[in-house]
């Protein structure tokens, strides 16, 4: 009897052994055909979540190539701010517009230019307060440099900086709510986090 137990426990182990076998030499197998269909898996240096926008931080992140190292990492700085600077005026046009809409406001489509203008200065004198929280630089088999760079603007840097200029502007000063401009800020910020996709 006890033979015949530790018989079955042994033929049990080589059974779930050899199982283990089979299915880790399939996964190979798998592995084996991506790299015949001549793909490769790529590592881009600072990207991925962490360095994506989201409720507190405008991010972005790029590269640039090129012969020289320096203009390469003027390049990917370059790329980048101009990504961010994208973001910023995207989502700062929403909060205007949802800010004016929610408004009952004198002369509507003068306040919003008024706004917009406003605020795309302010976003741009903020640009260059920007963070870089992430740059690589490789050289390349063929002798280019690449910089790879991250880039960050604190939401709530940008929100203190617009209501100091639309708060002293004396064509807004009488329909400026802060509270009110603030709270849209926040949603539209909120909307990044939601649209990271990770």
């Amino acid at each position: 009897m006890k033979n015949l137990s530790k018989f079955r426990s042994i033929f049990l182990l080589a059974t779930m052994a050899a199982f283990i076998i089979i299915g880790g030499c399939k996964s190979k197998e798998k592995v084996a055909k991506a790299e015949d269909q001549g793909e490769t898996l790529i590592e881009v240096y600072c990207s991925g979540p962490e360095f994506q926008s989201n409720n507190e931080f405008f991010r972005a992140n790029q590269v640039g190539e090129s012969l020289d190292q320096a203009t390469a990492k003027k390049k990917a700085q370059s790329n980048a701010r101009a990504e961010l600077a994208a973001s910023i005026e995207t989502t700062v046009k929403s909060v205007v517009d949802n800010y004016v809409n929610s408004r009952e406001l004198n002369n509507v489509e003068e306040v919003e230019e008024r706004f917009e203008s406003l605020t795309r200065e302010v976003a741009n004198q903020k640009l260059t307060g920007i963070n870089t929280i992430c740059e690589k630089t490789t050289k390349t088999s063929d002798g280019k440099y690449k910089t790879y760079i991250a880039i960050e603007l604190a939401g709530d840097e940008l929100m203190t900086a617009l209501n100091e200029r639309l708060s002293k502007d004396a064509k807004l000063k009488i329909d400026y709510d802060y509270e009110q401009f603030k709270k849209t800020f926040e949603e539209e910020m909120d909307k990044l986090e939601k649209e990271k996709g990770y």
